[in-house]
């Protein structure tokens, strides 16, 4: 990023990370900071992948292409909307990130990173959720930490909510271009 007080905003956010890492509860407090809006990308889920995940079996990258096509969409509509949006997206491996960013700057990625132990003790404290807790160890095998080209803000989990809000705000440049409150 660069020094000068002007700054411009990514056009979208998308909060990945592992089930159970906290992408909900920071998606909308990011979005109530910001006045952006939220979405969060189960709701973007067709029905079958709710009922396989429910069963206790993991998805498998057809399962997931459509929806994340369908989240992918969504972010465009931002872009051509001129609107500001953030979605809570696993994002588990590069290829769904690249599907999902297609490779512009005005989408950027926040990992939500904590370690498996922290991550099962959430997972087995959530009530109504469809992703069971057994399906954790597949996630972390999925998982392909961002790395370079990415243009990715990583911020620990084991932080209070209202902390990993912050450090994203002033990762993604909002304290000092004004629009966090």
């Amino acid at each position: 990023m660069s020094g000068t007080a002007e700054r411009t905003l990514p056009r979208v956010v998308i909060l990945m990370g592992v089930s159970g890492c906290g992408k909900s509860t920071t998606g909308k407090r990011l979005a109530k900071k910001l006045g952006w809006t939220f979405r969060d990308g189960d709701e973007f889920h067709p029905p079958a992948n709710v009922a396989k995940m429910s069963a206790g079996n993991p998805l498998v990258d057809e399962d997931r292409w459509p929806w994340l096509d369908a989240i992918a969409s969504w972010i465009e509509e931002c872009r051509r909307n001129g609107t500001h949006g953030i979605v809570a997206c696993s994002a588990l491996k590069r290829v769904y990130r690249e599907r999902l960013t297609r490779g512009d700057g005005d989408v950027w990625i926040v990992y939500l990173r904590g370690s498996k132990a922290l991550i099962a003790d959430r997972m087995a404290r959530r009530k109504n959720h469809f992703m069971p807790p057994a399906l954790l160890d597949s996630q972390f095998a999925t998982l392909e930490e961002p790395g370079a080209g990415e243009r990715v803000v990583t911020v620990e989990v084991a932080l209070t909510p209202d902390r990993v809000v912050g450090i994203i705000l002033e990762r993604i440049g909002a304290v000092q271009a004004g629009q966090a409150s």
